[in-house]
């Protein structure tokens, strides 16, 4: 996570294992996640551990996928608005709008 990643996930299958692991699908992993996995043995038996990493958003393309995320939302600063003093002559008195 220091060097940058957004988001890990660590799954250990054999006689460690969790219950309702997810796993991801889709177009998206393909391109913005990297797998690894690795089996161990040990004296009760072999565990699978499966390691999958979600790579930032590089524009260049290096240390990630040039495509954008789609959920990726930039912020944009709002130009300073000219206020104007006129007063407006759309005003009503609520006297005159009301039913007998």
């Amino acid at each position: 996570m220091k060097s940058g990643a957004k988001g890990c996930e660590v799954m250990v299958s054999g006689k460690l294992r969790g219950q309702r692991i997810k796993s991801m699908n889709g177009d998206r992993v393909n391109y913005y996640i990297d797998t690894a996995m690795c089996h161990v043995l040990l004296r009760q038996g072999v565990l699978g551990i499966k390691v999958k990493i979600m790579l930032p958003w590089d524009p260049t393309g290096k240390i990630g996928p040039k495509k954008p995320l789609p959920d990726h939302v930039s912020i944009v600063e709002p130009k300073d608005e000219i206020l104007h003093t006129t007063p407006s002559q759309n005003r009503r008195v609520g006297s005159q709008n009301r039913l007998p």
